[in-house]
Parts: structure tokens; sequence; C-alpha cells
């Protein structure tokens, strides 16, 4: 089995058990972000307070609204993106030893070149996975007032007294809804700050790999093993490099939720957007520079957190692996 598709299976299971570990926290955040009301008009709840009002509104359904297609996309997005983030990593090591042997350089893949493939990387994973997460926001933002206004719609149309339930929220009635609004191509919304989003595991892989180098230099100037480093060690380096990661990118996840969002017709013309710079100048406007962090407290908490499961578990994994198929923990050889 090749070093590629080890990582990306190893991606992809990592992955999944972090989102299920933190997906609560997912779900208030998103609401967080596509939440339009300014902060002078509103109380502000902090997270737990706001994830005990979704429990007690809409149960412990309301906080695992959209799991089954977000566990698949988690999958998907992971898999996708550790396949290609180690085919094009192991290139790049293949041209830092080749440039080595020229006299250019130590031999190892410089901060730059680790950016460029991780952003390479989200690229391909963004265009391929972008259907699922439109599913996921429209499901995660889905609240127990949407349900009751649409069952007084349809009590009214049909002129009953009889309260008609209307049918459940679920993953294929959520994409015939997309498909109803927009076609095809209401399943690529948000694309372009997704895509500019690419940034963020970018940076974070950028700041992993090169924790990760000087960590293991530590560990060989210290006489341990240079691929001898713990699960907490690799937990901690994944929550620091996702923390950086996160702060400069939030904003451009709070204008991908509002264009994945359901947009109701004949609402506030000051909520419905057009595109991503129609968007971010609404937010501005009405919102000021804050509306582009709602939620990023909560973000931060299940981001680190989510990042440094799947980090720490991921190692866990690929170490396993290598050693069930070759017999060595260490990757296999580029020539």
């Amino acid at each position: 089995m090749s070093d590629a598709l080890i990582c990306g299976l190893a991606g992809a299971g990592a992955g999944v058990i972090a989102q299920l570990i933190t997906y609560p926290l997912d779900t208030v955040n998103t609401r967080q972000q596509t939440d339009r009301n300014s902060k002078k008009m509103k109380k502000t709840l902090s997270t737990i307070e706001q994830m005990s009002q979704v429990v007690k509104l809409e149960g412990w359904d309301g906080l695992y609204g959209g799991l089954a297609p977000s566990l698949v996309g988690t999958a998907a997005s992971q898999g996708v993106y550790y396949y290609f983030y180690q085919i094009l990593r192991n290139r790049a090591e293949t041209n830092a030893l080749a440039r080595k042997k020229n006299g250019i350089g130590d031999g190892s893949v410089g901060m730059f070149s680790s950016l460029l493939v991780a952003a390479l990387s989200g690229c391909v994973n963004v265009l391929l996975t972008n259907p699922i997460w439109v599913v996921v926001t429209r499901m995660q933002t889905h609240t127990k007032k949407d349900k009751d206004d649409h069952t007084e719609s349809v009590a009214s149309q049909d002129e009953i007294s009889v309260v008609v339930e209307p049918p459940p929220y679920g993953t294929s009635h959520t994409i015939q809804e997309v498909y109803g609004e927009a076609g095809i191509s209401g399943f690529w919304n948000g694309i372009f700050p997704t895509l500019f989003m690419v940034s963020n595991p970018a940076i974070q892989f950028m700041l992993y790999e090169t924790l990760l180098k000087k960590m293991r230099k530590r560990h060989a100037s210290s006489n341990k093993g240079a691929n001898d480093i713990t699960a907490l060690e690799i937990f901690l380096l994944g929550a620091v490099a996702k923390l950086g990661a996160t702060v400069v990118t939030y904003p451009l996840l709070v204008v991908k939720s509002r264009l994945q969002a359901k947009q109701k017709v004949g609402a506030d013309k000051r909520h419905q957007y057009k595109g991503t710079l129609d968007a971010m100048m609404k937010i501005i406007r009405y919102e000021g520079f804050h509306g582009f962090y709602n939620g990023m407290g909560t973000k931060i908490v299940q981001s680190v957190l989510a990042a440094a499961i799947l980090f720490m578990i991921k190692e866990e994994l690929v170490r396993g692996a290598r050693w069930l198929f070759t017999g060595t923990t260490a990757a296999t050889s580029v020539r």
C-alpha cells in the first residue's frame, strides 16, 4: 500500500472521530456565524448557554442536524486532502533532495513549498467536496422555528384546522431544496470564499510541519529517536497550528456560511446576499467589522480541539498501518 493511500485513509478515519466528538460545537458555531442580528439588538449568550437552548427547544437532535452528511464530507475531505497532500509532499521532498545534490539547500522542504503543497491539496478538496458542505450548513442552521413556519404555511394554504406536520428535514429533502432554488450551481454556493480558505489548512500544515521538524531535531539532539514523538506532543502541535490558522481566516468562514445557509424569499434585503463581495459589503455596512467574527471563540475551541484530536489519531493510524504493511513506522523512501 502506498504511503499516500495510508495517509489518506488515516486522515479520513481520524477526521470522522474528531468530527463526532466536536460536532455539537460545530453546529452552534455555524448558527452563530449565520446570525445576522446586530449585537446591540440581542443578548449575547455563551456557547454553553446556546447549546442548552438548542437542546431545550429542539432536543438533542438539534445539535446533531446534518451529522450523517457531515461525517461523509469529513471522511471525503480528509481522505482527498491527505492523499493529494502526501503525493505532492513526496514530490517536493524529491525535488529538495535533487537540489541538495546540486549543492542547493539542505535537502528539506522549505516553508513556502509546504504552503504551496497544502494550498494545492486544499483546492482539489474544496472543488470536489463543496456540495456536501452546502447540505451540512443548511441542515445545521435549520431550526425548530423554521419547521413551525413551514407547518403554519402548509396549514393556511390548505385551509384546514388541523396542524400538518412538515416532512423531516433530512439529507434528501435538503438536496432537493438546494437544487430547486438554484439548480446544480447551488451546490457550489460559497465556493469563492471557500477556495480562499484553503489558506487555513495551508497555514495550519505549514505551521505544523515547521514545528514538527523543529521538535524532531530537538529529539535527535537529545539522543531520542527523531520519529519517537509522543501522541501528546502531536496533540499540542496540532492545536497550536490550528489556532494560528483559524484566527487569520475566520472572516472568510463567516462569509462562506452566510452564502451557504438558506436565504428566505421576501426577507430583509440586508440579509440576502448575491455573492461573496455583496455579503462582505453588507456585513460591514449593517453589522460592522465585528460581524466577521461572530462565534469566533466557539470556533477556536472546536477547531483547535478537532485538529489536535485529528493529528494525534491520524499519526497513530499511520504508524500502525506502516508497521502492518511494511514492518516499520518510518515513511516509505521517495525515489
